[in-house]
C-alpha cells in the first residue's frame, strides 16, 4: 500500500529522506509532473524505478537537484558557455539539460550513453529533498507509455501499492514535462519543446550565436 504525505505536514521531509536512503522509490511533486524519484548513485534503486515504471532499459533517466551546484556531482568536465547562461535564465523551473556525465554514475542511469540529463525543479519540498540526500535519478510518475501526471490522485491511479510513500504538494504547476535540449555535442539540439517552446529554442540558437558554437536543431518529442 502506497503511504500519501502532504509535502506540508510535519516530518514529511525527514521521512522521504530516510526512505531513499533506504533504497526505495517514491513519488514526489515537481513543477512540471509528479515524479518517481531515487537516489542516482544507487544503483539497485535504479532497477527498481525502472521495474516499477516499466520502462525500457535502453531509456536514461534524468537527474533532478538541489542547487546549481549539485550539477558538479553528475556533470563532467567545465559547463559548456551555452549550459552556463542557459541555467542562469531558465533554473529553477522546467529546462532538462543533457551533458556529458560523470564516468561513475551507473549504467542504467544513463543508458551506457556517456550523458546525463539535468534539471533543477521550481518547486520547494523537491528541492529540500536533493538538498538533503544528493541529486535525484527520475522520471514522471505513471506507467511507461501512459500520461504523466499533475496530481498526486492520479499517480495512485496507476501506481498504487507499487511505490512505498508519496508526497501530495497539490496539482503541478505546469503539467507538462519539461523541455530537452541537448548540449553534449557540438550542435544543440532540441528533443522537446515542452513548456519552454520555441522560447527555448530561439534562447539556445541566441547564445550558440554569441559564443559561435554552431547550428541548433530541432527533433521531434522522446519521453524522458
Amino acid at each position: 500500500m502506497t503511504v500519501v504525505l502532504a509535502a506540508d505536514e510535519t516530518g514529511v521531509l525527514a521521512r522521504a529522506a530516510a526512505a531513499l536512503d533506504q533504497g526505495a522509490v517514491i513519488g514526489v511533486p515537481t513543477d512540471t509532473v509528479y515524479g518517481l524519484v531515487c537516489l542516482c548513485s544507487d544503483a539497485a534503486a535504479i532497477d527498481r524505478l525502472f521495474a516499477v515504471k516499466e520502462r525500457p532499459a535502453e531509456k536514461a533517466l534524468p537527474v533532478l537537484l538541489g542547487d546549481v551546484q549539485q550539477a558538479r556531482a553528475v556533470v563532467e568536465g567545465p559547463l559548456r558557455p551555452a549550459a552556463r547562461l542557459l541555467m542562469e535564465r531558465y533554473w529553477p523551473g522546467p529546462l532538462t539539460l543533457v551533458l556529458p556525465a560523470q564516468p561513475h554514475l551507473p549504467t542504467a542511469l544513463t543508458a551506457g550513453k556517456g550523458t546525463v540529463g539535468v534539471r533543477l525543479p521550481a518547486q520547494p519540498f523537491l528541492q529540500a529533498l536533493a538538498r538533503c540526500v544528493g541529486p535525484l535519478a527520475s522520471s514522471s510518475a505513471n506507467r511507461s507509455g501512459a500520461p504523466p501526471c499533475a496530481t498526486a490522485a492520479a499517480v495512485l491511479e496507476q501506481l498504487e501499492s507499487r511505490i512505498p510513500l508519496l508526497v501530495d504538494a497539490g496539482p503541478t504547476p505546469l503539467a507538462e514535462p519539461s523541455t530537452v535540449l541537448d548540449l553534449s555535442a557540438a550542435q544543440p539540439e532540441l528533443l522537446r519543446p515542452g513548456p519552454l517552446g520555441q522560447e527555448a529554442l530561439a534562447a539556445v540558437c541566441a547564445v550558440e550565436e554569441a559564443v559561435g558554437c554552431g547550428t541548433t536543431r530541432q527533433r521531434g518529442r522522446p519521453r524522458v
